[in-house]
């Protein structure tokens, strides 16, 4: 459950206004399409611009956030938000739409910077995470439910983020004026740590995300056209989605870290494109409606994982920051790519080539997770001999209860867990020479 006292809504509110975007592409995307005199190649190419710029965003702050200050990166962001899709939302001159876009997006990255920052400084980085993808989907869902009402302007959805910038705006001064990191993330300074799984994270990430929005982008024209649905139907659909998203992120909120990170990223990833592949290839209502439902609901419990995952690498967050970066670039090709596939090979075929490239990436980024995160020791993972060990070391990290086993679990080959910890000092290291008691002396645990 998310604690109401401990969760920042302040944190949760920007991370809200700087994630809103991609959620709404596809209403986005497809009233760029109808609204204005663009193709559908022409509109995506536009949410890809828009996207790139709140991606860039992302890679020029991630170093300035702490020197700047949250509140007034978020305060800038935040403006650069209202005033770019306001204009944007106001006009229907394409070079002004497109300007307007690129000027909002790079504010929503820098919002979305200043969150994942101090979502890394935060004691438990998932819960804030969850906390952020229940505002937003929520928020989306009621866009999604509102706007085919009021009427077919394109302004409409980028009118909803301007909106949402503008209100986030007294929000920000709860955050830190000053560094915006706690105070044990400020003497983790020098390089970055885990450069090679957060490189790996990152590239597979990028992928995970185009994959993702390269479906997210075509969404409404598959349903308006392959699957015969209208606009409000359509709408409907798409906010029930975001309304199970809503119940898979509270969901992995509850689990928490129980079943480690491996489990939900790998396993969650695979299901994933099998809901690609069913959302892609649908021609009937039941049929799309049961594939972007079943993908949105386990879309953000994966990516709270995800985000939880690149926190941990970094207590400063930089890693949050350039994992979310590479992530926007993903999202921000997503609508181009999805524009050429289907294209190219149909939107069944563009769901298998997504579906594919989806379940690659699983492996590294699984691996990731297990190799940085660990896991839990749950029933039947060690031999019984390796028993008391091990609930050592889970007391040690901080596994939950119950999660080590009793003696007589199932006989299982040892896993090695690599503990990050400062080194204890051994008392025989400095005493007088003598025998030394076996349990004096730390060693690797039975093998």
């Amino acid at each position: 459950m998310l604690a109401l006292r401990t969760t920042p809504w302040p944190l949760v509110a920007v991370f809200t206004a700087g994630y809103l975007p991609p959620y709404l592409l596809p209403t986005t995307v497809g009233r760029l399409d109808t609204g204005l005199p663009l193709s559908a190649t022409q509109a995506g190419a536009v949410g890809s611009a828009l996207l790139l710029s709140s991606a860039s965003a992302g890679f020029l702050l991630a170093s300035r956030v702490e020197r700047a200050g949250a509140r007034t990166l978020a305060r800038f962001g935040l403006a650069l938000a209202f005033l770019g899709y306001g204009a944007a939302s106001l006009t229907t001159a394409v070079p002004a739409v497109v300007a307007g876009a690129v000027l909002g997006g790079f504010g929503s990255g820098t919002a979305t910077t200043v969150a994942a920052t101090r979502i890394a400084a935060e004691r438990d980085p998932h819960r804030a995470s969850t906390a952020g993808l229940l505002s937003v989907s929520a928020l989306a869902g009621a866009v999604y439910l509102t706007v085919p009402h009021l009427g077919r302007s394109h302004g409409l959805p980028l009118a909803a983020i301007a909106l949402t910038a503008l209100a986030v705006w007294p929000l920000t001064g709860r955050l830190p004026a000053g560094t915006g990191t706690s105070p044990a993330a400020r003497t983790a300074s020098g390089p970055l740590p885990h450069r090679r799984s957060g490189l790996v994270l990152a590239v597979t990430v990028l992928c995970w995300s185009l994959v993702q929005n390269s479906l997210w982008g075509v969404s409404g024209r598959i349903g308006l056209t392959q699957a015969g649905l209208g606009d409000a139907a359509l709408g409907l659909v798409f906010a029930v989605a975001l309304g199970a998203g809503l119940m898979g992120v509270l969901v992995a909120g509850a689990l928490g870290p129980r079943l480690g990170r491996a489990m939900p990223v790998g396993a969650g990833t695979a299901l994933i494109a099998g809901c690609i592949v069913v959302s892609a290839s649908a021609t009937t209502p039941t049929a799309f409606a049961t594939g972007e439902i079943a993908w949105n609901t386990l879309y953000p419990v994966v990516l709270s994982y995800l985000i939880g995952l690149a926190a941990s690498l970094d207590a400063r967050g930089r890693w949050a920051v350039l994992v979310g970066s590479a992530s926007s670039l993903g999202t921000a090709a997503g609508p181009l790519a999805g524009s050429v596939l289907s294209a190219q090979a149909g939107y069944a075929g563009m769901g298998l080539v997504l579906a594919g490239g989806l379940l690659l990436v699983a492996v590294p980024m699984t691996a990731v997770a297990l190799h940085t995160g660990g896991r839990p020791l749950l029933p039947g993972t060690i031999r019984r001999r390796g028993g008391t060990p091990a609930a050592l070391v889970a007391a040690a990290t901080g596994t939950p209860s119950g999660a080590v086993p009793e003696v007589g679990a199932a006989e299982q080959s040892v896993v090695e867990i690599d503990v990050d910890a400062p080194a204890l000092a051994v008392r025989g290291a400095y005493d007088t020479a003598g025998p030394r008691q076996a349990a004096a002396a730390p060693g690797p645990g039975p093998g």
